[in-house]
């Protein structure tokens, strides 16, 4: 079998893990090992926190449209299955960002639910 020298090939990849974990602090943007495990946790969590967003997004949502709502007197959990039974089909977001940026439409909205 003939000789492979991985020189070049290791310090490509050496390079490329430093490279990813610059902007580190103390060890773990200068010493490989540390540099690859932080890289390793780093990625991991990016990649369950994509999936978590949307649900902090969803709770974010429901505080809002409860805070509108309490001015009218209703929770959120009420107003929620009035829409449903009144058959508005809205979702948390559309409400949210309505009771946020048009107050006045939002109001009309609950006034149709209430009655």
């Amino acid at each position: 079998m003939t000789r492979v020298k991985r020189g070049t090939t290791a310090l490509k990849r050496r390079r490329k893990i430093l490279k990813l974990a610059k902007g580190y602090r103390y060890g773990l943007s200068t010493k490989e090992r540390q540099a690859n495990t932080a890289i390793t946790h780093a990625a991991m969590h990016a990649f369950n926190d994509r999936r978590k967003k949307k649900g902090v997004f969803r709770r974010l949502w429901a505080v809002r449209i409860n805070a509108k709502v309490r001015e009218f007197d209703l929770s959120y959990s009420k107003f929620i299955d009035l829409l449903n039974k009144k058959n508005i089909l809205l979702n948390r977001k559309v409400l949210s960002e309505i009771a946020n940026d048009n107050p006045e439409v939002f109001e009309k909205i609950v006034t149709e639910v209430k009655k």
